[in-house]
């Protein structure tokens, strides 16, 4: 009972430890990504007009509709270079509740037309050496285009704009090393991109439901496009969070089945130890079936009590961990500082289930044995 206790109360643990990873990676996520993002099918980028922008945007359940405009870029910021994701972005960016979670510093504003300012990654700023108190020291960007045929003018072959870097973002590492910030016109006229955008985001209206609005965008803008939410703007890694999280269940599972063998093994030994009294019952009247249910439901006792147990431990350790975070991820951060954990029902069920079949395979061929027994060689 022990046994099957302890891998009960481990499975529960873990399988709400990988819920509360999953939980965790989406909030941050949800933090720099739109809730809804609509890209190019095939190419980079697509041309876009006044007309066909307001369709989307006037569409029921669309609150917000950000323009945007990414590539790569180098940036320059005193004597450190790094090569970079520029994004570009309409005004109405920041209205779609961005950097409501995790870390920020300083002022949270891309500027005005002619005063163009950069909101850049924690990572992107160690690089560079980026200090906001020196305002006085612009970034210098860079992006290379097409040379004229004859030309020797090094000038020729890139784009320079200079940005004011204002505020610093910490959501995580795969955005904060990689992202800077800045006015959807200043990302046109240094990518000479005009009226070609890369993707459109979108905010969905509160209470509206998101899929439904995913839908409908779909049918308006055609296959030409494709129509992403949160999740699937990052499937790959949740699938891999999902993939860890069933292969886990199994190995789980798997050391439950061996805990599970004490209780093969003490109803093989009471069948042999008990044949006497068997064929005594067999004498009697009793039948097969009658014997079978005997040792079935004792195997059923001793691990459906073992794990009743493990669920009761491993819902008390979670909610502890959910409520105190006794157990620290043993870094400095800002955003999270213990193992995030997250109960499901649906865990509680399978580890449940998962106990029953193995608790009847372990019973079976002990229970079977007793039915075999021969009344008149033990009596």
């Amino acid at each position: 009972m022990i046994g099957v206790a302890v891998g009960t109360m481990a499975l529960v643990i873990v399988l709400s430890v990988f819920n509360g990873l999953e939980d965790l990676i989406k909030g941050l996520y949800a933090s720099f990504d739109a809730e809804l993002k609509i890209e190019p099918a095939l190419g980079k980028s697509f041309e876009v007009d006044e007309e066909w922008l307001n369709g989307i945007s006037q569409m029921e359940g669309v609150a917000v509709l950000t323009e945007v405009i990414e590539d790569n870029a180098l940036f320059r910021y005193g004597d450190n270079q790094l090569v970079a994701t520029l994004k570009g972005v309409s005004g109405n960016f920041l209205d779609q509740g961005r950097f409501d979670k995790g870390y920020f510093q300083g002022d949270l504003s891309l500027g005005e037309e002619g005063q163009p300012q950069a909101i850049i990654g924690r990572g992107v700023s160690y690089f560079l050496s980026i200090e906001l108190d020196q305002g006085f020291d612009l970034m210098q960007v860079y992006y290379p285009k097409a040379p004229r045929a004859g030309s020797i003018d090094p000038n020729s072959m890139y784009n320079r704009e200079v940005i004011k870097p204002v505020g610093i973002f910490s959501i995580e590492k795969q955005f904060d090393d990689e992202y800077i910030i800045v006015p959807l016109d200043f990302a046109q006229r240094l990518l000479n991109y005009g009226d070609k955008r890369t993707a459109l985001e979108i905010k969905v209206a509160e209470g509206y439901d998101v899929q439904r609005l995913k839908r409908r965008i779909r049918e308006k803008v055609g296959g030409d496009f494709l129509v992403k939410d949160s999740d699937e703007q990052h499937a790959s890694l949740l699938m891999t969070i999902r993939l860890e999280k069933l292969f886990v269940f199994i190995t789980l599972t798997f050391i439950l089945a061996v805990a599970s063998f004490n209780i093969f093994f003490s109803l093989s030994m009471l069948a042999i130890e008990k044949k006497k009294d068997i064929a005594v019952l067999f004498a009697m009247g009793a039948p097969e079936r009658l014997i079978k249910s005997i040792y079935i439901k004792e195997g059923a006792i001793i691990a459906l009590s073992g794990a009743l147990v493990g669920l009761v431990l491993g819902f008390v350790i979670c909610w502890l961990q959910d409520t105190f975070g006794l157990v620290s991820l043993g870094v400095t951060s800002s955003i999270v500082e213990s193992y995030p954990v997250k109960m499901q029902v649906a865990d509680f069920i399978y580890t449940s289930l998962s106990v029953i079949l193995i608790t009847f395979l372990a019973s079976y061929r002990p229970a079977l044995i007793a039915s075999r027994v021969k009344t008149v060689a033990h009596l």
